[in-house]
Formats: C-alpha cells, sequence, structure tokens
C-alpha cells in the first residue's frame, strides 16, 4: 500500500511513517521542509519526501499520485505570519481533500483534537472544527480521530515538560483549581490510525480516542519530574498570567513552552470529546498507561532550556 502523511515530518507523522515502513508499505512524507531534528526518517526504505505547505491542491494531487490512503496530520498551535489557522487547518484540508479526489485515493484520515467545536471563542478549536467539516463532505470515505493529549519520543509534551523541569526551580500549574487529562501514547494512536485504512468498522466514523488512565494535570508533571529526579516548588498560577506566560513564549521560543491554544486545551482538562462523537471499537482502545517505563521511552536527551530554543537563535 502507497500512503501519503501530511505534517509527515512532525511528531505524529514520523511515528505513523515508522509504522507503515515496518510492515512493507511505501509512505510519501509531505511537510514544509525537512525536519532536522529527525534525519534518519528520509532514510528509510520506500519513504520519499514532497515539500508543500498545502496551499497548492495540484501540486498535492502529485504528491498523493498512486496512494490509496492519506493521513492528514499537519496542524500548528500558534499562528506565525502567513501560517494561520485558517490557512493551515481550514484552507490546507479543502487542498488536501480536493487533491486526494482528483488523484483517486481511497480515504483519508484526518487527526483532529478531542475537543474541537465550532463556536466556542478559541480559533485553534473552531478551524479544527472546520477542517473536520471539510473532511465529513461527501465523496470521499473518511476516518476522523478526535484525540487528546499525545505524548511518546518526540513529542512537545514530555519535551517540554522535562526542559522545564531542568530549569525552572518553579514550576506553575495551570489554573487554581486541578483539571484531568487521560494521556494518549502515540503507538496507541498509530494503532488505530493503521486499522482504520482498511477497517470497515471506522469508516465514515469520527471517534474519539484518549489514554486509557485518568489522571489530573499536576500529577501528569509529577510523574515526568519524578523520572528525572527534579523536584521544584509546584505552585498553581491563574490563567490571566498564564497568558502571559503564553503570549510571551509565542514569540520567543522555536516551540513555545506554553501556546495560547495549548493554555486553553489544557484549562478544560482533556478527557470528553466536545461534540459527543463515536467510541472506539473494544478492540482498538489504548491499553498503554502513563508508567514510568512509558514516560523514560519518549523522554528527549536531558537539559534545561537554553539559546537554541530562541527563534532569535541561528541554525
Amino acid at each position: 500500500m502507497r500512503i501519503a502523511i501530511t505534517g509527515g515530518t512532525g511528531f505524529v507523522g514520523r511515528h505513523l511513517a515508522r509504522a507503515l515502513v515496518a510492515r512493507g508499505d511505501e509512505v510519501v512524507l509531505i511537510a514544509r521542509g525537512k525536519d532536522l531534528r529527525d534525519e534518519s526518517i528520509y532514510k528509510l526504505a520506500g519513504v520519499k519526501f514532497f515539500s508543500s505547505d498545502l496551499a497548492d491542491a495540484q501540486e498535492l494531487e502529485r504528491a498523493f499520485e498512486g496512494c490509496e490512503v492519506v493521513a492528514h496530520c499537519a496542524g500548528i498551535n500558534r499562528e506565525i505570519g502567513a501560517q494561520t489557522y485558517e490557512r493551515v487547518h481550514i484552507d490546507g484540508t479543502r487542498n488536501v481533500v480536493d487533491a486526494a479526489r482528483w488523484a483517486g485515493v481511497r480515504k483519508i484520515v484526518l487527526l483532529s483534537f478531542l475537543r474541537a467545536r465550532p463556536g466556542c471563542g478559541s480559533a485553534y478549536h473552531e478551524s479544527k472544527w472546520d477542517a473536520e467539516e471539510v473532511v465529513r463532505a461527501p465523496g470521499l470515505d473518511y476516518t476522523i480521530f478526535k484525540a487528546g493529549v499525545i505524548y511518546g519520543l518526540g513529542d512537545h509534551m514530555l519535551d517540554h515538560l522535562s526542559h522545564a523541569l531542568y530549569t525552572f526551580p518553579v514550576f506553575g500549574l495551570v489554573g487554581m483549581k486541578e483539571k484531568a487529562v487521560r494521556p494518549l501514547a502515540v503507538e496507541d494512536l498509530v494503532t488505530a490510525m493503521l486499522a482504520s485504512f482498511q477497517d470497515a468498522r471506522l469508516s465514515n466514523k469520527t471517534v474519539s480516542i484518549t489514554g486509557p488512565e485518568e489522571i489530573s494535570l499536576g500529577e501528569v508533571v509529577r510523574r515526568v519530574g519524578s523520572v528525572i529526579d527534579r523536584k521544584p516548588l509546584y505552585l498553581r498560577v491563574p490563567i490571566a498570567i498564564q497568558k502571559v506566560i503564553a503570549w510571551s513564549a509565542e514569540r520567543t521560543m522555536k516551540i513555545p513552552l506554553l501556546s495560547l491554544a495549548q493554555l486553553r486545551i489544557l484549562s478544560e482538562g482533556i478527557v470528553d470529546a466536545l461534540p459527543p462523537c463515536d467510541l472506539l471499537p473494544s478492540d482498538l482502545q489504548p491499553t498503554t498507561r502513563f508508567t514510568p517505563e512509558q514516560i523514560r521511552r519518549g523522554l528527549p536527551e536531558p537539559g534545561p532550556f537554553g539559546c537554541r530554543d530562541l527563534r532569535c537563535a541561528r541554525a
């Protein structure tokens, strides 16, 4: 099978690509540019790279030539210049769907967010919902995964949490009230996505997918801190102050410690899908718990944030 992955050099895209290659499939990685943090992905047998920012449907049609499935994983959690939520999430998805139809693609699989919904006042959530609606339009078989917070090697969560715990003696927990989360191992997500390529039970379905264990956000941070032997002073920080931190991080860091979209996500909790949607079949339900062993497998090289993480730093 030949599969195209938009956002193919990103966190989920790389894990999905490796799983596809391991079972003998051909993969087309589609991204704005090559991510040099993991160049080994481009050397895998059966992998091709196609540079595109999703702005040109005819260009995408060429990338999708001969593909049976398109896994649409591209997305952003902050807006920078021309890379806006509307341009990437909505217009980009429309171009992906049009190109898939023209290229004769059989199936499109969209990675969305658990609580993406209309009319909630968050441009991130609303644009993700609009992307879902584009994919749900008649014409192509689809599966939409509304995923919670995803973790694993190369993610943002474990990466930024661990670096922050190495950097700061005080760690600010989001909001004055504890919120719950169900951490989702990227391996479990990939397993479900692979199944969706051919499993008729997931045909034309929007499904929620979260991890098996419901814990507080504070407990997530403390478990990571325990694994790397860091015990900062944990303080609850009002959302208003966290917004200032997120605003500053977006403007100073290459990958923000916290973005405004992520702050909205964390402040709501990440447990239940909105709007409610279908559940995965029981045999595809995630089973990987957020254990110390699992955390260790996903941790980056130890160390604090540094100049290399700032937007003003040269490559």
